[in-house]
């Protein structure tokens, strides 16, 4: 009996062995690539680094409008106010004498009135019938029209003092918090002299910039927070308002609109990051950054396939497009660089 000859399996086996190679080569090689990465310099914004304070776009007076002294005051410092809510009361004796002084002139002329009235009625009849000439009649007229018109003279200037008694009341011109009030209780004020300060609740950021980046600060320029300025996790975003035309002691003032800035205090001051143009900078994904003893690591790939370890001094996370852990390099790396992961 003859025996199958094994030349066919061993082909196969053969041939199974070699697209095992293969496959486990490509793999190998994908994988290759995939743990490997070109260090190449990238186009970024180039952000400063500037302290801004959280202030009110508007801060606005609260004014007397008489002058007296101030009998109540109603708010204090930090207080929250609404438009139209008293603030403070002002009061004058003077506008109580010279009330009780016209309420007797006007309750003197009352009479006055009344007698006039009764002496032109009593003309007009006489005159009727010829027992009186017509100038008795005039008079009568004319002496109820003077009395009349003092009546309601007296009446016009009672108002006058009313109103000023009712003007004693302080009222905040717009919504927001108190930041100041140079009063107390007893200060004698003139009309005009501010009782409280109200800051609006429409808070910015007012940036004073280096004069060096004014040409690269306009309106619309985004800003960035970072997350621990605002003690909370990740970073806030905003956009420059107004960049203002005069520079103050070398620097540029311009405020930014952020959201949620009402919650501080007015007068903190923050760090924000401003495009100042733009620069070249090396990206690379953090996971191929390693820091042992405090020291950031990546291991290069040298041309003769050895690897070693190098110190690099990392910079701050830049997140991009198909870089979402993109981590900026300052030093220790150059372009064409190939790094491995740690």
């Amino acid at each position: 009996m003859n025996r199958p000859k094994a030349f066919p399996i061993r082909s196969t086996r053969l041939a199974l062995a070699l697209a095992l190679g293969v496959t486990l080569t490509i793999l190998a090689a994908q994988t290759r690539a995939e743990e490997t990465f070109t260090v190449a310099p990238t186009m970024v914004d180039d952000e400063k680094a500037v302290f801004a304070t959280v202030e009110s776009a508007n801060v606005v007076p609260a004014r007397a409008r008489i002058e007296g002294t101030v009998a109540n005051l109603s708010v204090t410092y930090g207080d929250h106010v609404e438009r139209g809510a008293t603030v403070a009361t002002i009061g004058d004796d003077k506008l109580i004498l010279k009330l009780k002084s016209l309420d007797a002139q006007i309750a003197g002329l009352d009479a006055q009135l009344a007698q006039a009235q009764i002496d032109l009625d009593r003309a007009e009849p006489l005159f009727a019938r010829g027992t009186i000439p017509r100038s008795r009649l005039d008079e009568a007229r004319t002496a109820f029209n003077v009395a009349n018109n003092s009546h309601r003279a007296r009446i016009a200037e009672r108002a006058v003092i009313q109103q000023q008694l009712t003007e004693g009341d302080v009222l905040a011109p717009t919504s927001g918090r108190v930041l100041k009030v140079p009063v107390t209780p007893g200060t004698v004020v003139l009309p005009g002299e501010p009782i409280a300060m109200v800051a609006e609740q429409n808070y910015v950021l007012r940036l004073r910039v280096p004069e060096r980046h004014a040409r690269f600060l306009k309106a619309g320029d985004p800003v960035r927070l970072d997350g621990e300025e605002l003690g909370e996790m990740g970073a806030r975003h905003g956009a420059i308002r107004l960049v203002y035309p005069q520079i103050e002691d070398g620097r540029v003032v311009a405020d930014a609109a952020v959201e949620g800035l009402g919650d501080y205090f007015v007068g903190e001051r923050v760090r924000v990051w401003v495009s100042a143009g733009e620069r070249m900078a090396t990206i690379v994904p953090s996971r191929f950054v390693a820091t042992r003893f405090g020291v950031d690591h990546v291991r290069l790939r040298r041309p003769d396939e050895t690897v070693i370890d190098i110190p690099v001094q990392r910079g701050r996370e830049r997140p991009r497009p198909g870089m979402p852990d993109g981590l900026e390099i300052l030093s220790g790396l150059t372009a064409g660089d190939l790094l491995v992961l740690p």
